[in-house]
């Protein structure tokens, strides 16, 4: 029982969908005999019960925060559930996986800022705009997840976050354009923001409303309505900022 919650704990915690929790902690439960065992899954929460007149009685429930996506984790949960039903752990030695799974370790800053520079210039790229454009939204792609991994994420709230790094990639992008880095701020600005788009977030929750989980997917999907929310606001504040600091200037340059 303690095995299957921790695994459904891991996979919720690092952004699997609710179907998928919910499976994997069955799959646990039927291999090591556990019968009667039985689950609800939320967004952020686990109640797992289980009893009948042949087994002991169990409850627990665990709160579970966001912290965020790791989906290497994920991946690993996966492959334990199904080695488990192949035979090859005890529950003793799965609790002990499951804790090894939850200690490893993410991409560093340096990779995590780097690929934020790369994704921000492929989709700016993508979007139509030029190989300059890419360049300058690879830039301001890099100094938003320094931002967020060093400022941001340690010190501001998701959505004080979200608006000002919105703000922030806006102004930079601005600031590029001026100076001629730039041809299409339109697709510079848009390329460097997607680094904060919730795809998948967004992705789960409409998962988990087709697959009839409506309050964790509506939850889900409130979540990352206001994260877009968030940024749409970061960037018109970016611009506003920008407008009043060279009177207009960008306004009148597009």
């Amino acid at each position: 029982m303690e095995a299957a919650i921790q695994a459904g704990h891991l996979l919720l915690e690092n952004g699997a969908e609710i179907s998928r929790v919910e499976e994997t902690m069955e799959r646990i439960f039927r291999y090591y005999g556990v019968e009667s065992g039985s689950t609800f899954v939320l967004s952020n929460g686990i109640f797992a019960t289980a009893g009948s007149s042949k087994e002991s009685f169990f409850a627990k429930v665990e709160h579970i925060p966001v912290s965020g996506t790791h989906l290497n984790r994920v991946a690993a949960v996966n492959q334990l559930s199904r080695e488990i039903e192949e035979g090859r752990y005890s529950p003793a030695e799965a609790a002990e996986r499951l804790n090894a799974i939850r200690q490893m370790p993410g991409k560093t800053k340096t990779m995590q800022i780097l690929a934020s520079g790369c994704g921000s210039a492929a989709f700016c790229y993508l979007f139509g705009g030029s190989a300059g454009d890419s360049a300058a939204a690879f830039a301001a792609g890099v100094a938003l997840y320094a931002y967020i991994l060093y400022v941001s994420g340690p010190h501001f709230s998701k959505i004080i976050g979200n608006i000002s790094g919105g703000s922030l990639v806006t102004i930079i992008c601005s600031l590029m354009y001026l100076s001629g880095a730039g041809e299409h701020l339109n697709y510079m600005v848009i390329g460097s923001i997607m680094p904060l788009v919730p795809g998948v977030p967004f992705t789960n929750a409409i998962r988990d409303i087709a697959d009839g989980d409506y309050i964790s997917g509506s939850v889900r999907m409130l979540d990352a309505l206001l994260i877009f929310f968030c940024i749409a606001i970061g960037v018109g504040v970016g611009f506003s900022v920008i407008r009043w600091g060279t009177g207009g200037l960008v306004g009148w340059m597009e």
